[in-house]
């Protein structure tokens, strides 16, 4: 296996984890960004405060206006899950990189302003550079399933669950 292969499957496993964390710790409250009394599996809304009171920039009120959405927080938290567990699992990683990049996007434009520590680059943009790697490279085939993915006949037949 080349050096690159190594580079791109611990990016693909270390956004995979990122995703999936944030599933995790937002339906289970781990303690971490979500106390357990403010959790998804308490009733919650994953959404809600982030896009109610943190949103700003010129998409402040559409994002309001979608604030606590049941559709909008079954989209956000399945696709956390969803995104996790296929780019861990080296699976759909064509989908799941391209949705997560668009994922992303969504977040940044959330809070549209120029980034604290930079003047205009944040680590949303990188991981948005990463995840469309992720999505036009093999990196579901080193140290994850996509080679065994890749040979199912509905993958074969539609190439974009790659």
């Amino acid at each position: 296996m080349k050096r690159e292969q190594y580079i791109w499957a611990l990016l693909r496993i270390g956004m995979g984890w990122i995703f999936l964390w944030a599933f995790l710790d937002k339906t289970f409250g781990l303690g971490f960004s979500t106390l357990p009394e403010k959790t998804w599996i308490s009733g919650n809304s994953p959404t809600y405060e982030f896009l109610k009171f943190a949103t700003i920039g010129p998409f402040t009120d559409f994002y309001q206006e979608i604030a606590g959405n049941q559709i909008i927080d079954w989209i956000f938290m399945l696709g956390l899950l969803l995104i996790g567990l296929a780019l861990i699992f080296g699976i759909g990683i064509k989908l799941a990189g391209y949705s997560g990049a668009l994922m992303l996007f969504l977040m940044y434009t959330a809070g549209f302003l120029p980034p604290k520590n930079n003047p205009f680059l944040d680590e949303h943009i990188i991981y948005i550079i990463i995840m469309i790697g992720l999505a036009i490279t093999k990196s579901g085939d080193s140290f994850g399933l996509g080679k065994l993915w890749k040979k199912i006949k509905i993958v074969r037949k539609h190439p974009f669950l790659e």
